[in-house]
């Protein structure tokens, strides 16, 4: 059974989301401010955590920062009020998964929710290996040739994904659906240009071509 921590000042809105999370066999602990919710992930095992952007002594930004420095891998969704696009970008930058601004429709919330717990587990927390690019699942981190690289973490999400399926091709269809399962706003384009990305991080030109399109089809990577 999946274990939930929602982190919110509105008292009234925290009992609503952890009712209909409650409601749907989901274990759920509720905290109303950034100390508590440190405390909390310090001690306790998450699946997924649910966090407001401004609590009363700081933000969830912070305590998202916080979480992956501690190794956390449990997904985040943030749950704010905060509409702009730069929020947006700084909070999925911060490590969170998903993000879903006020007010919004409870079987939207749901929804997310079941997406990102469907996620595949990390897997075994190991270092994945392939030429001299080396992934940790666990501390979101890669390194090149023992330099790291800094990766947004829609770029880490696909890596791994390629890493972990080498040889395998992936229509850009099931890239959305695996990389960015919420996000209504992700096209076929977002794809693309994440890979370009990707690709200018983690390729040099005296190699292969790590990540490889294949036309009509879509990409893999080669080993």
């Amino acid at each position: 059974m999946a274990k939930l921590l929602v982190v919110e000042d509105d008292e009234e809105l925290a009992k609503l989301v952890s009712g209909a999370l409650q409601d749907s066999q989901y274990v759920v602990d509720v905290v109303h401010n950034a100390t508590d919710a440190k405390a909390y992930l310090k001690s306790v095992t998450y699946d997924l955590l649910v966090l407001d952007w401004q609590l009363p002594d700081g933000t969830g930004l912070d305590i998202c920062y916080e979480y992956r420095r501690m190794k956390g891998a449990g997904g985040v969704l943030f749950l704010t009020g905060r509409s702009e696009m730069g929020d947006k970008v700084s909070g999925l930058d911060a490590g969170a998964d998903d993000y879903l601004t006020k007010p919004f429709d409870m079987r939207e919330l749901m929804s997310r929710v079941r997406a990102l717990l469907r996620r595949p587990p990390v897997v075994q927390y190991k270092t994945i290996v392939v030429r001299d690019i080396e992934l940790d699942p666990v501390e979101h981190r890669v390194t090149m040739a023992g330099a790291e690289l800094k990766l947004y973490p829609k770029e880490f999400s696909l890596l791994q994904l390629f890493m972990l399926h080498p040889k395998q091709v992936f229509s850009a269809d099931d890239l959305l659906d695996r990389v960015w399962p919420t996000d209504s706003d992700a096209s076929i384009e977002t794809v693309r240009q994440t890979i370009l990305r990707l690709r200018q991080k983690v390729e040099r030109e005296e190699e292969a071509t790590l990540i490889q399109t294949v036309r009509g089809f879509g990409y893999r990577l080669e080993p």
